[in-house]
């Protein structure tokens, strides 16, 4: 099943793909698929965990969410047919502009690892994300896994009252 699964995931990413490209055209930067899908260990009512990058985008998760509405209608047959196959998934996308990418994130920890980059326009995420590994690397940063989590311990020679910037 493990086989079978992934490759159901994996027509899914290139459904929402296509449909984000038609979407959002030329202002879709990148797109990247995160959590256990991106890792490779989905289960079959994971959820699938998209950072979508996109220029002008409309204010506020709520018309942010309501505008990927149009993806998720392109990708409704792919859906259908997962779920009558006992694959229980469902989007869940994270919207951002570019400019908003650079101002930083702490979701981007939990992508720095186990991202797939489906898009990256002029390797926007890439460079964005070497920049931020080279400043964890410079802290001293590392991720600390306890069983199937994990955690990270950002600045390990932290001194109470220390202020640092990632």
């Amino acid at each position: 099943m493990p086989g079978i699964l992934t490759a159901r995931f994996d027509a899914l990413l290139q459904a929402v793909k296509a449909a984000c490209h038609k979407h959002y055209g030329p202002r879709l930067v990148a797109l990247a698929v995160f959590g256990s899908v991106g890792r490779g260990t989905p289960r079959p009512d994971s959820d699938v965990d998209f950072l979508i990058v996109a220029e002008r985008l409309p204010r506020g998760r709520v018309a942010r969410v309501a505008d990927f509405a149009g993806v998720e209608t392109r990708v409704g047959d792919v859906l259908r047919r997962m779920r009558s196959e006992g694959v229980t998934t469902e989007l869940s996308p994270v919207l951002k502009t570019p400019e908003e990418v650079e101002r930083g994130s702490l979701l981007f920890l939990d992508m720095l690892e186990d991202a797939k980059l489906l898009v990256d326009r002029d390797a926007f995420l890439t460079e964005h994300f070497a920049r931020f590994r080279a400043r964890l690397t410079q802290l001293g940063s590392r991720r600390i896994w306890r069983g199937n989590a994990w955690f990270w311990d950002l600045k390990p020679d932290y001194r109470p009252g220390e202020v640092f910037d990632l």
